[in-house]
């Protein structure tokens, strides 16, 4: 579809152009090429101007070229930020009448102009600089969109920049923030996939990962994961899983020949020589590994002469050495201990940089942390509201309610006062008619209007019924149960986030009593039938008699989730019971007390 135009842009070309790229970036660029060379071309205003920019980096970067508009590009970079600032807020603070979509759209620009600054640096080496690119295009996208429209080409576009960093990472064997961002470039490439195989392909980026921390079955798990996903098997993944599970196979045991077999199997099916001394490498280190020294030395010696990688080269100089030295070929092992010598390891230049990396990375997920614990507030503080605003009319109503029933009462004891009233005259009455002769009968007429009286009287009084209040009704319980529904409590999250929502003293106590007064002395109870118990674990006791979970007591005592865990365990152990604990505590609350 077509992006949504503003006053400033873009022009038809570019936003077909644009869609293009999405599909076949090699037509787009022929498009774009045609484009650069037409007068309209020339008459760009200042918006279409920086994202024909943006538009020519990502065709080069989509068609293996280097980047050649790196002034421009930076232009367009700063252009886009100024009028969609970095925190999310209009430019200039003013209100802004440009529409949702072309808002939008303008994010969007942004994003990608940061993602493909991060890769022009990328290409000049500067890996922290490319690093905190690709971090700006992730906040600047989760600063503007909600993650429910992350789809389409968003999805496609945030599935990349996570694995971006995933490969960047990776290089610097930054295992874990390699495994973080793969992971997450996975959820969106499961919404929109960027390729026929880019689910495996980070799959298979996962598994190498946890082979390099050695979780091999983890390894394994995400290796037949992407093979059983992969949708044909002439290509460089489907080779490197086959490789990966062939490696697997030799640590465990299974043999060495079958994963050489295999390896060489790969190996004799690409046609590209980088990779085929990829694989050579590993043929020949598994046959060093094993002490088969001939075997070894016909595949790492390919490796060292033809091999431009350095680091490749260099480890198979370190293993070409110490055969040597074991055949007793001085002169040879001389040899490759010079290469190895005159290509150190810069360690405390890696070290620095991985160190900078990882507070990149660090600085990030903390930022990301805060955001999702503002929006949780800001969620609280909408359903405290909504919760106000119900309250509030409850109340009113009963208000109103309480009023009608108070007119009501009051009618009917004037009612009733009216008919006392009418019932002595009429008595008055009878008895001046008793001394005019019919003081008997009238005498029968005054008992029987008195019971009358008496009976009415009795009807109109209030009644008074003493109800029995349930536990779950008691105050406290309604107030704990208010916090933990307002809370939505997680048991990943530091309980002093929660700190708000914790119970003091005098509430604990109020809850015990309250248990106490419902089943029997609950708690004197409990000590008695399980003196292992300390007084703590009374209290927790009483807080899951209301059904609560772990994490609602982590955040209500204000301790550590894996504490209360621990502590339900060992309750569970001197109940002598795996069930739930709310479960076996209600039903020793419910037992009597002999």
């Amino acid at each position: 579809a077509e992006p949504c135009r503003s006053v400033e842009g873009p022009t038809l070309v570019l936003s077909q152009i644009d869609t293009l790229m999405w599909h076949h970036p090699d037509s787009a660029l022929a498009v774009m090429m045609e484009f650069a060379g037409s007068p309209e071309a020339d008459s760009l205003n200042e918006f279409d101007g920086h994202y024909c920019q943006v538009l020519i980096a990502e065709l080069l970067y989509k068609n293996d070229y280097g980047q050649s508009n790196r002034k421009e590009l930076l232009k367009a970079v700063h252009y886009f930020d100024s009028i969609v600032g970095m925190d999310g807020a209009d430019a200039y603070g003013k209100a802004d009448t440009r529409g949702v979509s072309v808002q939008e759209l303008e994010a969007f620009l942004a994003a990608r102009a940061h993602y493909i600054d991060g890769v022009g640096y990328y290409e000049r080496d500067s890996l922290i600089e490319a690093c905190g690119e690709y971090l700006n295009a992730l906040q600047m996208m989760e600063r503007h969109f909600e993650e429910k429209v992350l789809v389409g080409h968003k999805a496609r576009f945030m599935a990349l920049t996570y694995n971006r960093l995933g490969e960047l990472f990776s290089e610097q064997y930054m295992t874990e923030p390699a495994i973080a961002c793969y992971k997450k470039s996975l959820v969106f490439c499961q919404i929109e996939p960027t390729s026929a195989n880019g689910i495996s392909n980070l799959l298979s980026h996962i598994a190498s990962e946890y082979q390099i921390q050695k979780q091999y079955d983890s390894c394994e798990y995400y290796n037949k994961e992407a093979l059983r996903l992969m949708v044909d098997t002439n290509n460089l993944i489907y080779r490197d899983l086959i490789s990966s599970l062939a490696i697997y196979n030799y640590y465990f045991g299974k043999g060495v020949e079958p994963a050489v077999r295999d390896l060489k199997r790969m190996a004799s099916q690409t046609m590209d020589e980088d990779e085929r001394m990829t694989r050579f490498f590993t043929i020949g280190s598994i046959y060093y590994e094993t002490s088969q020294f001939d075997s070894a030395l016909v595949y790492l010696v390919p490796v060292f002469e033809n091999k431009d990688n350095v680091v490749l080269k260099r480890d198979a100089a370190r293993s070409l050495r110490d055969i040597y030295q074991i055949k007793g070929d001085s002169l040879k092992a001389t040899q490759y201990a010079i290469y190895q010598a005159e290509n150190p390891i810069l360690e405390e230049e890696s070290k620095w940089l991985v160190s900078q990396l990882n507070e990149l990375f660090q600085q990030y997920l903390q930022w990301e942390q805060e955001r999702a614990e503002a929006e949780r507030q800001q969620a609280a503080r909408l359903r405290r509201n909504r919760m106000i605003v119900v309250v509030s009319v409850l109340v009113a109503v009963a208000a109103l309610l309480a009023w009608l029933l108070i007119r009501r009462k009051m009618k009917q004891q004037r009612d009733a006062a009216s008919q006392q009233m009418e019932a002595v005259q009429e008595a008055h009455r009878l008895e001046k008619a008793s001394m005019s002769g019919r003081l008997k009968r009238s005498n029968q007429e005054l008992r029987e209007l008195k019971d009358q009286m008496r009976q009415q009287a009795g009807n109109g009084a209030p009644k008074q019924e003493a109800q029995a209040v349930s536990f779950n009704e008691e105050p406290i319980c309604r107030l704990i149960m208010e916090r933990v529904n307002e809370g939505q409590f997680k048991a990943q999250m530091d309980c002093k986030l929660y700190q708000d929502y914790a119970l003091s003293k005098e509430q604990v106590m109020a809850l015990r009593e309250a248990a106490d007064r419902h089943f029997n002395q609950f708690t004197s109870r409990l000590a008695k039938a399980y003196p292992d118990l300390t007084k703590g674990d009374l209290d927790y006791c009483c807080l899951y008699l209301l059904g609560l979970s772990d994490a609602d007591v982590a955040a209500l005592m204000q301790k550590a989730y894996p504490t209360v865990s621990h502590r339900a365990r060992k309750m569970k152990a001197i109940f002598k019971n795996e069930a739930p604990l709310p479960t076996t505590l209600l039903d020793f609350a419910k037992e009597t007390n002999g």
